[in-house]
């Protein structure tokens, strides 16, 4: 294993900008992807990383929009060298009028 630290930078192999060209790929017409930042995460077993995006739209439900983002990333296939998606959540953002998307990789 790794050793990690809350303090230490993203390690040079950290896939997020991979992810972020993958998830505008994934996004559905009329979404747009803003700023993103990756955050060291860790277990007591695991090394990884979070991934959070924002994603903003001109127009639509933005419960159905979250829903339909979530069903479609969920299924999704992410080849990441070194790393694999453990986990996605999307949620609305508190102005009603962004997404917030967060994606956890684990290192292999």
């Amino acid at each position: 294993m790794k050793p990690w630290s809350p303090a230490a930078a993203p390690r040079s192999s950290c896939p997020h900008r991979r992810l972020r060209c993958l998830l505008t790929r994934q996004l559905p017409h009329g979404l747009s992807l803003g700023p993103s930042a990756p955050r060291a995460w860790a277990s007591a077993n695991f090394v990884g990383a979070r991934h959070l995006f924002r994603c903003t739209f001109a127009a639509g439900e933005a419960e159905a929009l979250r829903a339909a983002l979530d069903a479609r990333l969920g299924g999704a296939e992410w080849r990441l060298p070194g790393h694999f998606v453990a986990d996605t959540a999307v949620r609305l953002a508190a102005d009603d009028r962004a997404l917030q998307i967060e994606i956890l990789t684990i290192e292999d």
